[in-house]
Protein backbone atom coordinates (compact mmCIF):
# COMPACT_ATOMS: atom_id res chain seq x y z
CA UNK A 1 0.00 0.00 0.00
CA UNK A 2 1.33 3.53 -1.09
CA UNK A 3 0.31 7.13 -2.01
CA UNK A 4 1.80 9.22 -4.74
CA UNK A 5 1.42 12.52 -5.44
CA UNK A 6 0.30 14.26 -9.07
CA UNK A 7 1.10 17.39 -9.48
CA UNK A 8 -1.36 19.43 -11.32
CA UNK A 9 -1.33 22.61 -13.46
CA UNK A 10 -4.25 24.47 -14.45
CA UNK A 11 -8.00 24.52 -13.15
CA UNK A 12 -8.97 20.99 -12.52
CA UNK A 13 -11.80 19.11 -10.20
CA UNK A 14 -10.03 17.89 -7.20
CA UNK A 15 -6.89 19.87 -7.33
CA UNK A 16 -6.37 20.70 -4.17
CA UNK A 17 -3.09 21.58 -1.87
CA UNK A 18 -1.63 19.01 0.17
CA UNK A 19 1.41 16.79 1.00
CA UNK A 20 3.36 17.56 -2.34
CA UNK A 21 7.12 17.06 -1.23
CA UNK A 22 7.81 18.07 -5.14
CA UNK A 23 6.28 21.44 -5.45
CA UNK A 24 4.92 22.49 -2.11
CA UNK A 25 1.99 24.95 -2.51
CA UNK A 26 0.94 23.59 -5.83
CA UNK A 27 -2.50 21.93 -5.99
CA UNK A 28 -2.11 17.93 -6.91
CA UNK A 29 -4.89 14.48 -6.37
CA UNK A 30 -3.26 11.86 -4.63
CA UNK A 31 -3.25 8.34 -5.69
CA UNK A 32 -3.54 5.37 -3.02
CA UNK A 33 -2.51 2.25 -4.51
CA UNK A 34 -2.46 -1.09 -3.37
CA UNK A 35 -0.46 -3.70 -4.96
CA UNK A 36 0.51 -7.03 -4.78
CA UNK A 37 4.22 -7.09 -4.74
CA UNK A 38 5.37 -9.82 -5.58
CA UNK A 39 3.42 -10.06 -8.70
CA UNK A 40 3.34 -6.58 -9.98
CA UNK A 41 -0.51 -6.02 -10.12
CA UNK A 42 -2.27 -3.37 -9.65
CA UNK A 43 -5.46 -4.44 -7.57
CA UNK A 44 -6.61 -0.64 -6.77
CA UNK A 45 -6.15 3.01 -7.61
CA UNK A 46 -7.97 5.53 -5.37
CA UNK A 47 -7.74 9.14 -6.95
CA UNK A 48 -8.51 11.54 -4.48
CA UNK A 49 -8.29 15.65 -3.99
CA UNK A 50 -4.27 16.71 -3.12
CA UNK A 51 -5.77 17.45 0.53
CA UNK A 52 -7.05 13.81 1.14
CA UNK A 53 -3.68 12.08 0.97
CA UNK A 54 -3.50 10.43 4.50
CA UNK A 55 -4.58 7.37 5.72
CA UNK A 56 -7.61 8.50 7.13
CA UNK A 57 -8.49 8.71 3.35
CA UNK A 58 -6.52 6.09 1.57
CA UNK A 59 -8.03 2.67 4.04
CA UNK A 60 -11.88 3.29 2.59
CA UNK A 61 -10.73 2.03 -0.67
CA UNK A 62 -8.81 -0.68 0.96
CA UNK A 63 -11.28 -2.18 2.78
CA UNK A 64 -13.26 -2.49 -0.02
CA UNK A 65 -11.45 -3.90 -1.79
CA UNK A 66 -10.84 -7.07 1.07
CA UNK A 67 -14.54 -7.44 1.10
CA UNK A 68 -14.76 -7.61 -2.92
CA UNK A 69 -11.99 -10.36 -3.06
CA UNK A 70 -13.66 -12.11 0.26
CA UNK A 71 -11.72 -14.20 2.85
CA UNK A 72 -10.53 -16.97 0.64
CA UNK A 73 -8.97 -14.46 -1.78
CA UNK A 74 -7.17 -12.14 0.35
CA UNK A 75 -3.24 -11.44 0.40
CA UNK A 76 -1.46 -12.41 3.34
CA UNK A 77 0.11 -9.62 4.21
CA UNK A 78 -0.67 -6.08 4.63
CA UNK A 79 2.64 -3.74 3.66
CA UNK A 80 2.97 -0.06 3.80
CA UNK A 81 5.13 2.72 5.11
CA UNK A 82 5.06 5.09 7.74
CA UNK A 83 1.89 6.85 7.47
CA UNK A 84 0.03 3.12 7.59
CA UNK A 85 1.13 2.55 11.18
CA UNK A 86 -1.51 3.79 13.10
CA UNK A 87 -3.90 2.49 15.51
CA UNK A 88 -6.86 2.09 13.25
CA UNK A 89 -5.21 0.43 10.35
CA UNK A 90 -3.56 -2.48 12.60
CA UNK A 91 -6.69 -3.12 14.99
CA UNK A 92 -8.76 -3.06 11.57
CA UNK A 93 -6.35 -5.41 10.09
CA UNK A 94 -6.52 -7.83 13.52
CA UNK A 95 -10.30 -8.22 13.05
CA UNK A 96 -9.88 -9.15 9.92
CA UNK A 97 -7.44 -12.06 10.29
CA UNK A 98 -4.95 -10.16 8.37
CA UNK A 99 -0.97 -10.21 9.45
CA UNK A 100 0.63 -6.49 8.54
CA UNK A 101 4.05 -5.15 8.53
CA UNK A 102 4.46 -1.23 8.90
CA UNK A 103 6.84 0.96 9.37
CA UNK A 104 6.22 3.73 12.23
CA UNK A 105 7.04 7.33 12.54
CA UNK A 106 9.82 8.34 14.64
CA UNK A 107 7.85 10.04 17.23
CA UNK A 108 9.53 11.32 20.67
CA UNK A 109 8.21 8.14 22.35
CA UNK A 110 9.95 6.05 20.02
CA UNK A 111 13.01 7.94 19.87
CA UNK A 112 13.12 7.84 23.68
CA UNK A 113 12.77 4.28 23.48
CA UNK A 114 15.75 4.03 20.34
CA UNK A 115 17.89 5.80 23.33
CA UNK A 116 17.31 3.54 26.17
CA UNK A 117 18.12 0.57 23.96
CA UNK A 118 21.26 1.90 22.72
CA UNK A 119 22.68 0.74 25.80
CA UNK A 120 22.27 -2.75 25.08
CA UNK A 121 24.30 -4.62 23.50
CA UNK A 122 22.22 -7.19 22.35
CA UNK A 123 20.79 -6.40 18.83
CA UNK A 124 20.26 -9.13 16.23
CA UNK A 125 21.44 -8.99 12.40
CA UNK A 126 18.54 -8.11 10.46
CA UNK A 127 20.67 -8.11 7.61
CA UNK A 128 22.18 -5.86 4.92
CA UNK A 129 23.97 -4.06 7.31
CA UNK A 130 21.00 -3.29 10.01
CA UNK A 131 20.87 -4.79 13.39
CA UNK A 132 17.51 -5.08 15.45
CA UNK A 133 15.75 -5.58 18.76
CA UNK A 134 12.73 -6.44 19.64
CA UNK A 135 10.26 -4.43 22.07
CA UNK A 136 6.56 -3.39 22.51
CA UNK A 137 5.63 0.02 22.94
CA UNK A 138 2.34 2.15 23.63
CA UNK A 139 2.53 5.38 22.04
CA UNK A 140 0.22 8.30 22.84
CA UNK A 141 -3.39 7.60 21.38
CA UNK A 142 -2.71 3.59 21.52
CA UNK A 143 -4.90 1.63 23.35
CA UNK A 144 -2.74 -1.15 24.14
CA UNK A 145 0.77 -2.27 23.51
CA UNK A 146 2.32 -3.32 19.97
CA UNK A 147 5.05 -5.43 18.84
CA UNK A 148 7.66 -3.61 17.37
CA UNK A 149 10.93 -3.67 15.77
CA UNK A 150 13.55 -1.40 16.32
CA UNK A 151 16.60 -1.48 13.54
CA UNK A 152 19.69 0.95 12.91
CA UNK A 153 22.26 0.73 10.59
CA UNK A 154 25.40 2.51 10.78
CA UNK A 155 25.85 4.98 8.58
CA UNK A 156 29.01 4.42 5.95
CA UNK A 157 31.90 7.52 5.18
CA UNK A 158 32.67 8.62 8.40
CA UNK A 159 30.77 11.11 8.93
CA UNK A 160 31.01 12.98 11.41
CA UNK A 161 29.41 16.23 13.98
CA UNK A 162 30.39 19.93 12.78
CA UNK A 163 31.09 21.11 16.54
CA UNK A 164 30.03 24.68 15.34
CA UNK A 165 26.55 23.64 14.22
CA UNK A 166 26.03 20.63 16.19
CA UNK A 167 21.99 20.37 15.33
CA UNK A 168 22.76 19.83 11.44
CA UNK A 169 21.39 16.26 11.99
CA UNK A 170 18.17 17.20 13.34
CA UNK A 171 16.58 16.33 9.64
CA UNK A 172 16.99 12.30 10.31
CA UNK A 173 16.93 10.22 13.56
CA UNK A 174 20.70 9.65 14.20
CA UNK A 175 22.46 8.86 16.92
CA UNK A 176 26.29 9.00 17.59
CA UNK A 177 28.24 6.82 19.42
CA UNK A 178 31.52 7.56 21.58
CA UNK A 179 33.99 7.63 18.60
CA UNK A 180 32.09 9.99 16.15
CA UNK A 181 29.93 6.97 14.38
CA UNK A 182 27.06 7.97 12.88
CA UNK A 183 23.46 5.34 13.06
CA UNK A 184 20.39 5.64 11.18
CA UNK A 185 17.11 4.16 12.70
CA UNK A 186 13.61 2.79 11.83
CA UNK A 187 10.64 0.88 13.30
CA UNK A 188 8.66 -1.33 12.62
CA UNK A 189 5.33 -2.89 14.10
CA UNK A 190 3.53 -5.84 13.24
CA UNK A 191 1.50 -8.28 13.97
CA UNK A 192 3.83 -11.39 12.48
CA UNK A 193 5.84 -13.65 14.96
CA UNK A 194 8.67 -13.95 12.69
CA UNK A 195 12.31 -13.82 13.68
CA UNK A 196 13.92 -9.80 13.22
CA UNK A 197 15.96 -11.01 10.16
CA UNK A 198 12.78 -11.88 8.25
CA UNK A 199 10.83 -9.14 9.61
CA UNK A 200 13.92 -6.82 8.33
CA UNK A 201 14.40 -8.34 4.85
CA UNK A 202 10.48 -8.37 4.21
CA UNK A 203 10.18 -5.03 4.25
CA UNK A 204 13.09 -4.37 2.66
CA UNK A 205 11.46 -6.37 -0.10
CA UNK A 206 9.24 -3.04 -0.61
CA UNK A 207 12.02 -1.07 -2.36
CA UNK A 208 10.83 -3.43 -5.37
CA UNK A 209 7.45 -2.22 -5.27
CA UNK A 210 8.69 1.76 -5.55
CA UNK A 211 9.77 0.62 -8.24
CA UNK A 212 6.14 0.04 -10.07
CA UNK A 213 4.80 3.08 -8.67
CA UNK A 214 7.63 5.02 -10.68
CA UNK A 215 6.70 3.19 -13.72
CA UNK A 216 3.07 4.01 -13.37
CA UNK A 217 3.97 7.40 -12.34
CA UNK A 218 6.53 8.27 -15.33
CA UNK A 219 6.69 5.88 -17.46
CA UNK A 220 2.77 4.65 -18.11
CA UNK A 221 0.97 8.05 -17.94
CA UNK A 222 -0.19 8.59 -14.60
CA UNK A 223 1.72 11.83 -14.21
CA UNK A 224 0.95 13.19 -17.46
CA UNK A 225 -2.86 13.35 -18.67
CA UNK A 226 -5.28 15.79 -17.45
CA UNK A 227 -8.77 16.03 -17.10
CA UNK A 228 -11.11 18.50 -16.06
CA UNK A 229 -13.17 16.18 -13.84
CA UNK A 230 -12.17 14.22 -11.40
CA UNK A 231 -14.70 11.29 -13.08
CA UNK A 232 -12.71 10.87 -16.03
CA UNK A 233 -9.10 10.98 -14.51
CA UNK A 234 -10.00 8.19 -12.34
CA UNK A 235 -11.63 6.29 -15.03
CA UNK A 236 -7.75 6.72 -17.16
CA UNK A 237 -5.87 6.32 -14.00
CA UNK A 238 -7.70 2.90 -13.79
CA UNK A 239 -7.58 1.68 -17.16
CA UNK A 240 -3.50 2.48 -17.22
CA UNK A 241 -3.19 0.82 -14.16
CA UNK A 242 -5.26 -2.16 -16.21
CA UNK A 243 -2.94 -1.82 -19.11
CA UNK A 244 0.17 -1.88 -16.78
CA UNK A 245 -1.23 -5.58 -15.50
CA UNK A 246 -1.53 -6.74 -18.91
CA UNK A 247 1.74 -5.90 -20.33
CA UNK A 248 4.49 -5.34 -17.95
CA UNK A 249 3.44 -7.55 -15.12
CA UNK A 250 3.84 -11.51 -13.90
CA UNK A 251 0.67 -13.15 -13.63
CA UNK A 252 -0.31 -16.70 -11.66
CA UNK A 253 -2.06 -18.98 -14.40
CA UNK A 254 -4.87 -20.25 -13.60
CA UNK A 255 -4.17 -23.76 -13.69
CA UNK A 256 -2.79 -23.77 -9.58
CA UNK A 257 -0.36 -26.72 -11.13
CA UNK A 258 1.22 -24.97 -13.57
CA UNK A 259 4.50 -22.19 -12.33
CA UNK A 260 3.30 -18.69 -12.00
CA UNK A 261 5.52 -15.93 -13.10
CA UNK A 262 3.53 -15.74 -16.40
CA UNK A 263 2.86 -12.29 -18.16
CA UNK A 264 0.25 -12.11 -21.10
CA UNK A 265 2.53 -9.82 -23.43
CA UNK A 266 5.31 -8.45 -22.30
CA UNK A 267 6.98 -12.37 -22.07
CA UNK A 268 6.29 -12.79 -25.56
CA UNK A 269 9.43 -10.97 -26.06
CA UNK A 270 11.11 -11.79 -23.06
CA UNK A 271 10.34 -15.14 -21.46
CA UNK A 272 12.39 -15.32 -18.28
CA UNK A 273 12.47 -11.82 -16.86
CA UNK A 274 10.88 -9.46 -15.70
CA UNK A 275 11.72 -6.06 -17.99
CA UNK A 276 11.72 -2.83 -16.72
CA UNK A 277 9.12 0.06 -19.06
CA UNK A 278 12.20 1.95 -19.39
CA UNK A 279 14.33 -0.28 -20.85
CA UNK A 280 11.32 -2.43 -22.51
CA UNK A 281 9.40 0.07 -24.54
CA UNK A 282 12.27 0.46 -27.54
CA UNK A 283 11.55 -3.31 -28.07
CA UNK A 284 7.80 -2.93 -27.44
CA UNK A 285 7.83 0.00 -30.67
CA UNK A 286 9.52 -2.13 -32.70
CA UNK A 287 6.98 -4.80 -32.44
CA UNK A 288 7.01 -8.73 -32.02
CA UNK A 289 5.93 -9.88 -35.09
CA UNK A 290 6.47 -12.91 -37.85
CA UNK A 291 7.39 -12.19 -40.94
CA UNK A 292 4.50 -13.74 -43.24
CA UNK A 293 4.48 -14.29 -46.81
CA UNK A 294 0.54 -14.21 -49.35
CA UNK A 295 -0.60 -14.47 -52.86
CA UNK A 296 -1.51 -11.09 -52.98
Amino acid sequence: MDSTVKTLYGHQEGAEIGYNPHKPGRPSHAYHTHMLSSLRLVLRVDVLPGDEYNVAHATDGLWKLLDHLGPGRRPALLRGDKSRGIERVMARAEQMNLAYLFRLRLTANVKRDFLRTMRHSDWADAGQGWQGKETSLRLHGWSRHWRVILLRRKLAGGRTVDEANPEQLQLTFTEIGPDKELWEYAALVTSLDSEILTLGQLYRDRADAENVFDELKNQWGWGGFTTQDLTRCRLLAGTVALIYNWSGVSVSLADANETPGWSLFMRLAELEHHREAITSRPLLLSAIARKTQHAG
